[in-house]
């Protein structure tokens, strides 16, 4: 089968008689022109570069089929199977469907009706299959096969050609360079004596091409050698026209000697069954169990991310990135790889959760995100992930300038990337953990032509993404995971596997408290303000110390907000000790104030301030009294704030009028920028491909409807426009003279004339046109 495989609209059953009684075609072109509007549909929509615009006639579709960058993406799409028939019809002498089934097997027949389907091969003569125009340039070396030995002797002057087929026992009367090429190419066609004269050594060395590559390097590979005068291994194979000298330094397997190596045998595995992805079984339950737990942890990390940036947004590189001390700081602050940061800051992005503004700062749409429910907040990432073209993987390697890939820069960006997670996670199988390396097998087997270098990568890189994310556990793929690449929602089955939301929590006498599950938004904000995170697993435990107490309440939280949330969201009461910590900050808190003389601290109490010029820790802040309430300092405002609480004291900043300057949390949010939808895959539906067809139809008919000369119609100007009002509802042919004045020729079916101008349908293009009267020469019935 294929990646692209068309729907043909006919059955199996139809499509077999076809092959087996396709009557002899002369060309490509004609055999398009003998298929019918439902195959042509399909050949559209499995291949829209194709009609991208949509050509005049199908002799320019043929030549546009046949053209480097179509046929490399179809081959693209092949899958190993189509691929090693298409190879074989470039191989066999008569690759008739009973030849390609003693090749291969006999389930060659599907492979065969997809190609067919896909423009790739075409029935010629006898039934025998040929390879469309364009094919045989791409793959130079089928099966891994060299070239014919009649093409590989071609290249080599009259004379050596003289001296081989003289050595080989040929006759060189009379011939030409093209006619000794026919006569060794026709030698070879056994060459098992040959083989055997040469050795055993040069079989050996043979043996090293047969399979591929057929090419070898060696030095001086176009010295005159005879068969009197080969002394090493790969003498003897030249003497004897086994190997030939392409150039000064390679040597290459013609064809039927490698096919002869081979036993006749094409390929030495079995190409048409795809291989399994092998690993150990998961019950799918435990894997729901642990991917939907990841889910969690995702969320989580995300939340946590993006509330660390909101109140301190990393700096937008010149470059457009992040800066890798940024990305470090954040994984130290997560406790996670710098790579898993990399993803979550892509995802985010991708999302439009994050932005460009001062820094790399959450958006507005954040906040609206954090208000939806777990399942749906994780749909909106895993769809973020899946569709994004920038690969996070890269962050931290090289560019090809070998200067570092910074996350969120534009060097991220591959176009392809959508296509491979999907390719990866359609490959896992269901309930079982497939190793990596087999894995890579069957992605091989399913798309030969693309995998290797960035493609594994990219591949590996999917695999560890999308356990992160909680698509798969423990190795497997969860059962939402199918139904999610299929466009289905899957909020509500996602929903029933992740815990509920919780509103409370446990708090402990060691000033712990514990959340039995995820919290509500609004009291994980908060508690992530008053406490620090300790722990996390299937509980996560906050601690709640003097420091994170004070961080709350330069937010603008008070004694009696704290305690009054901690008493609402306890499962328990609240310990004696955590009220007392409460109660302790937050009567330190505020009673020093730390203005600008470059800085001043104020306090209503000048015991509090003989204390501090009391303290020798405080010697380094050289500080002086202007008033019994009032010291000054050299000290920068902010610098003197955390030097004051670095040694036990609770100021906060004070404005200019003489007010408390109280940081919130969600101080810095950007727009949410605009993102066009990305569009990876070129989809034509069914009524653009039957428009297409049409169009391509009424451009044959263009092309062979006429006088005898071929020219365009002429008529009266008048006997024009009054033949054109009376065929509004049918169809005519009129010539039509273009910007440069040269006559065309377009069926068209009038719709209106009226202001000097027809409009019309015009069946060449496939879509309303309007005409300028003056410009058409004539008109004629079709």
């Amino acid at each position: 089968m294929t990646g692209a495989e068309p729907a043909t609209g006919t059955s199996a059953e139809t499509r077999r008689a076809r092959r087996g009684t396709t009557r002899d075609v002369d060309s490509y072109g004609d055999w398009l022109r003998g298929r019918t509007d439902e195959e042509l549909a399909a050949l559209v929509r499995a291949r829209p570069e194709l009609i991208t615009p949509v050509p005049a006639d199908l002799g320019a579709l043929a030549a546009r089929a046949a053209t480097p960058p179509a046929v490399s993406r179809a081959l693209d799409g092949l899958d190993r199977a189509a691929l090693a028939v298409l190879e074989s019809v470039i191989v066999l002498p008569s690759p008739t469907i009973t030849a390609l089934k003693k090749a291969l097997g006999p389930r060659v027949a599907e492979s065969v009706d997809n190609l067919l389907a896909l423009g790739l091969v075409w029935p010629g003569t006898r039934r025998s299959y040929q390879v469309a125009p364009g094919i045989r340039a791409a793959l130079r070396e089928p099966a891994g096969l060299g070239p014919p030995a009649r093409d590989a002797f071609a290249v080599l002057p009259l004379d050596r050609l003289v001296v081989l087929a003289e050595d080989l026992g040929l006759s060189t009367a009379f011939a030409n360079a093209s006619g000794l090429a026919e006569a060794v190419a026709a030698r070879l066609a056994d060459p098992a004596d040959l083989v055997a004269d040469a050795g055993p050594e040069a079989r050996t060395a043979l043996e090293r091409l047969a399979w591929g590559p057929p090419s070898g390097r060696i030095e001086n590979a176009r010295r005159p050698v005879t068969l009197a005068t080969a002394a090493s291994p790969i003498d003897r194979l030249l003497a004897r026209g086994l190997l030939v000298a392409t150039d000064d330094r390679t040597v290459t397997l013609p064809r039927e000697v490698g096919l002869y190596l081979r036993g006749g045998v094409l390929f030495r595995e079995n190409v048409l069954t795809e291989p399994s992805a092998a690993g150990p079984e998961r019950p799918q339950g435990l894997t729901d169990q642990i991917a939907s737990g990841q889910v969690f942890t995702a969320l989580r990390l995300m939340e946590e991310l993006l509330e660390g940036w909101g109140l301190e947004p990393p700096s937008v590189l010149r470059s457009g990135g992040l800066a890798v001390r940024d990305l470090r700081a954040a994984a130290a602050r997560l406790d996670v790889a710098e790579q898993d940061v990399a993803l979550l800051a892509e995802v985010a992005y991708a999302a439009g959760l994050l932005a460009r503004d001062v820094g790399w700062t959450p958006t507005r749409s954040y906040d609206l995100w954090l208000l939806r429910g777990a399942a749906e907040r994780w749909a909106d990432l895993a769809n973020a992930w899946l569709d994004t073209d920038r690969v996070p993987g890269l962050a931290g390697g090289k560019d090809d300038r070998d200067k570092t890939i910074n996350a969120l820069a534009d060097e991220s960006v591959r176009a392809h990337a959508p296509r491979v997670r999907r390719e990866v996670l359609e490959a896992l199988p269901d309930e079982v953990a497939a190793s990596e390396e087999s894995l890579m097998e069957r992605l091989t087997w399913r798309r030969p032509r693309r995998t290797g270098g960035l493609y594994s990568r990219m591949a590996s890189w999917t695999l560890r993404e999308a356990a992160f994310l909680g698509l798969t556990g423990f190795g497997a793929k969860a059962s939402y995971t199918g139904p999610f690449l299929r466009g289905e929602d899957v909020t509500g089955g996602l929903g029933a596997l992740l815990p509920a939301p919780v509103d409370h929590v446990l708090l402990q006498a060691d000033l712990t408290a514990v959340a039995p599950g995820p919290l509500v938004p609004e009291l994980a904000r908060e508690l992530a303000l008053a406490a620090d995170v300790e722990s996390t697993g299937g509980a996560t435990v906050y601690r709640f110390t003097p420091a994170s107490v004070r961080r709350a309440m330069d937010a603008g939280r008070t004694i009696s907000e704290l305690l009054d949330l901690l008493t609402r969201h306890s499962a328990t009461p609240v310990p004696q000790p955590l009220a007392y910590l409460v109660e302790d900050v937050g009567r330190k808190h505020g009673r020093l104030r730390v203005g600008t003389a470059l800085s001043y601290v104020r306090c209503d109490d000048p015991a509090v301030l003989d204390e501090i010029l009391a303290d020798r820790r405080a010697s380094a802040l050289r500080l002086y009294r202007l008033a019994p309430t009032v010291l000054a300092s050299r000290l920068s405002r902010q610098d003197l704030l955390e030097s004051l609480r670095s040694v036990g004291f609770s100021p906060v900043p004070e404005s200019a009028e003489g007010g408390l300057v109280v940081t919130r949390t969600d101080a810095h949010r950007a727009e949410t920028p605009a993102r066009p939808p990305i569009d990876h895959e070129q989809v034509v539906d069914a009524d653009i491909a039957a428009a297409a067809v049409r169009a391509l139809r009424a451009g044959e008919e263009a092309a062979a409807v006429g006088a005898p000369d071929g020219d365009p119609p002429r008529t009266p100007s008048m006997a024009t426009i009054e033949r054109l009002r009376s065929a509004i509802g049918s169809r005519v042919w009129i010539g039509y003279l273009d910007q440069q004045g040269q006559a065309t020729s377009r069926i068209v079916e009038p719709v209106r004339v009226d202001g000097g101008y027809l409009t019309a349908y015009d069946r060449t293009k496939a879509s309303v046109q309007r005409f300028t009267l003056h410009r058409i020469t004539g008109v004629r019935d079709v």
